[in-house]
């Protein structure tokens, strides 16, 4: 009963399968082999973009920072929610990449709102060469906290950031859950509401390790490419990237993982509210945050269940602690009706 993390699951057989139909005699390095050209295109149409730049890195941290550092200058700043996987878990390699770019907090939860992002925008670039200068918006779907934000929302944030000529950047490490929880295609949640570029993960979604960067307007490309080299993100043996991604795309597994992901959360979210736990996210995806106190969470993890608690646990049996579970690609009903079944003995 393994929800630490989508991180460790296991890498799905058919990418085993592309790997080793790559690894096949010689092919050119650095992403000049005809796998990489195909999977590109591919993802040009999935993606409803045929001018689109396409470029793989090998984990998130790498995708969002590189990506960040092609939109914004050293002496701009960033803006993005307190709780975004670049402020909290990407050890400041933001601020490394980008030069010193400096980070802004839009204020409020992990689900950005465009009034608190107009006005932390207003906030900057009033001090001259003294302070920070305007430079992007970075919004995470699903979010850190496990919730999605609506097209209409990212619409709304985008069309802020355009009232100040600020690019914007999804970093979209499990972007496949968020489309199959809005039940909506990659255009639908990127170009077409105004994001610039986007990180389409895998790694999360059961992948081995890669992750694809996607400008929709390639003025960018060059920059990104001298930028992926420089940042030690240009994998000799390409292909081996590109044969991940082939078999993601390959009769949309991609979807079809993240879906039961997102259904076994689903189950554990309706199975935890039914035993009377309190659900603390508006989950929608594969993450679910619930509170429980010590005793609780003692008697869950004595069972086998393993997940994170967040802040000190409760060394009493009544204080309160949120924990979270995370449901990847591989976790079955089965698993999750055994981690609900522990439920009905502590109520």
């Amino acid at each position: 009963m393994d929800f630490a993390s989508d991180n460790g699951g296991p890498v799905h057989p058919s990418v085993f399968e592309a790997l080793k139909a790559a690894n096949d005699g010689y092919a050119m390095g650095y992403g000049n082999d005809p796998l990489t050209a195909e999977v590109t295109a591919r993802i040009r149409n999935l993606f409803e973009a045929p001018e689109a730049a396409v470029y793989f890195v090998g984990l998130g941290t790498a995708g969002n920072v590189l990506a960040l550092s092609t939109l914004v200058q050293p002496f701009e700043t960033i803006f993005c929610t307190p709780m975004s996987h670049i402020n909290v878990d990407e050890c400041n390699a933001p601020e490394l990449y980008t030069g010193g770019a400096k980070l802004t907090l839009v204020p409020g939860t992990d689900v950005m709102t465009p009034e608190a992002l107009r006005t932390s925008i207003e906030a900057e670039g009033n001090r001259g060469v003294h302070g920070p200068q305007r430079g992007a918006v970075s919004i995470t779907n699903v979010t850190e906290e496990g919730n999605v934000y609506t097209l209409e929302q990212i619409q709304a944030l985008c069309d802020v950031a355009k009232d100040y000529d600020l690019p914007v950047h999804l970093d979209g490490a499990r972007f496949a859950n968020a489309c199959v929880a809005l039940g909506c295609t990659p255009a639908d949640m990127t170009w077409k509401r105004g994001v610039d570029v986007a990180v389409f993960g895998g790694t999360k979604n059961g992948l081995m390790g890669v992750e694809a960067v996607v400008f929709f307007d390639p003025k960018k490309a060059w920059e990104f490419e001298l930028r992926r080299k420089r940042g030690a993100q240009l994998y000799s043996k390409h292909r081996y990237l590109a044969a991940q991604m082939q078999a993601y795309l390959e009769r949309d597994l991609w979807w079809d993982m993240a879906a039961q992901a997102n259904a076994t959360g689903s189950s554990l979210r309706a199975g935890l509210e039914l035993a009377g736990f309190e659900v603390v996210n508006d989950s929608q995806a594969n993450i679910v945050f619930f509170r429980a106190t010590g005793a609780q969470h003692r008697a869950l993890k004595d069972a086998g269940a393993i997940y994170h608690i967040y802040g000190a646990e409760p060394q009493g049996d009544e204080g309160r602690a949120i924990g979270r579970l995370v449901c990847d690609w591989s976790m079955t009903q089965e698993t999750v009706d055994r981690f609900l079944s522990l439920l009905e003995g502590l109520r």
